[in-house]
């Protein structure tokens, strides 16, 4: 084994330790699981599948504390393989027990591309959305549970998922860049000169997680990618990608683009229709909230004036659970403009 690649093996496994010990803490699964839509969409969409779960096999990919593996149980799931691979999978085995399951889930210490189950599923279901979808996903290790274990014909849920854009105005970030130009008048110095460099710091090339109001997007949304996790591949996820076009409602600045995702649960017979988990906007908030994606410069817009472009989401070459976004886009009669996004690897900073 060369070098390189021994240097690249011992950086993955750092990557995965660093990924895992981060879900140890009791604090992000306060979050997730205090996420009202997050959870309670979950729980209807098991319940809601109850008749392809009844006496069934689940495997519960990156399990956490359990609590998706419990509501499977509550509809009638015969058996339920949660599979769990940091150090929260003692917690879950507490819960499981305190909510007197243990004789229909099994924890397993684990992650699920090395765990050996003693059989086949009939049903996947996990949470393994990141923020803008696929930051530190668990989506790659969805897909090889679904090819080593689900049975033909067996259940995903989610089992859908699309990603969408929307041009936006961040009115804060404007405030934050004209406060310069206030020095003067509060203690008598000219610091508008600031304003550049301010400019350049706060809209930089960050992936941005943070929340969007309807109020501050401003167009309808553009679908630019859909992943059918039924047949999507890992090979697929190396580049996902698609062309958008937007048309501006009225006049305004546009000074960043929003991207969040959707994801849908099927129901037997589609009837009901199927239950969307939505992180819009113009929808209640989750912890996901959105991806911000900051332009170098506002660029002003009227009504109907054209914003098209497309995206193309890549795993970085440092860390490939971490996301990167490049964005090709024009703005009205705009020459076409680039840029690549980036969420900060604040891990490998403490670390070094």
């Amino acid at each position: 084994m060369s070098r390189v690649v021994k240097k690249r093996k011992l950086d993955e496994i750092r990557q995965d330790r660093l990924y895992f010990d981060s879900y140890s803490d009791v604090t992000i699964h306060e979050e997730m699981i205090a996420d009202h839509v997050r959870t309670n969409t979950y729980r209807m969409a098991i319940l809601r599948n109850s008749e392809s779960i009844r006496g069934q096999v689940v495997l519960d990919v990156g399990a956490g504390t359990g609590v998706l593996s419990i509501f499977c149980a509550q509809a009638g799931a015969k058996k339920v393989y949660a599979v769990e691979a940091c150090s929260i999978a003692e917690q879950a085995m507490k819960i499981v027990k305190h909510n007197n399951m243990e004789d229909r889930i099994e924890v397993i210490r684990g992650t699920v591309e090395t765990v050996d189950l003693p059989e086949t599923v009939d049903v996947i279901v996990s949470e393994w959305m990141g923020y803008a979808l696929l930051h530190e996903s668990m989506l790659n290790s969805v897909l090889y549970a679904r090819d080593k274990w689900l049975k033909p014909g067996g259940v995903i849920l989610p089992s859908k998922a699309e990603l969408y854009i929307t041009p936006m105005i961040d009115p804060v970030v404007e405030d934050r860049l004209h406060f310069w130009y206030t020095v003067k008048d509060q203690y008598g110095v000219d610091m508008s000169c600031m304003c550049d460099f301010a400019r350049k710091c706060v809209m930089n090339s960050d992936i941005t997680v943070n929340s969007v109001t309807c109020e501050d997007v401003l167009s309808h949304p553009a679908r630019f990618a859909e992943l059918d996790l039924y047949s999507v591949t890992p090979e697929e996820l190396r580049s996902v990608k698609g062309q958008f076009r937007c048309e501006s409602f009225g006049s305004s600045a546009v000074n960043a683009f929003c991207v969040y995702f959707t994801v849908t649960f099927p129901c037997p017979d589609n009837t009901p229709p199927s239950l969307v988990l939505s992180t819009s906007p113009c929808k209640p908030e989750t912890h996901w909230k959105q991806a911000v994606l900051y332009l170098d410069a506002p660029v002003e817009v009227v009504q109907d004036t054209p914003i098209t472009g497309e995206v193309i989401m890549y795993p970085s070459e440092e860390n490939a659970r971490h996301i990167c976004i490049h964005v090709d886009y024009s703005i009205g009669e705009q020459k076409q403009q680039s840029k690549t996004f980036s969420i900060p690897d604040w891990s490998s900073e403490a670390q070094s």
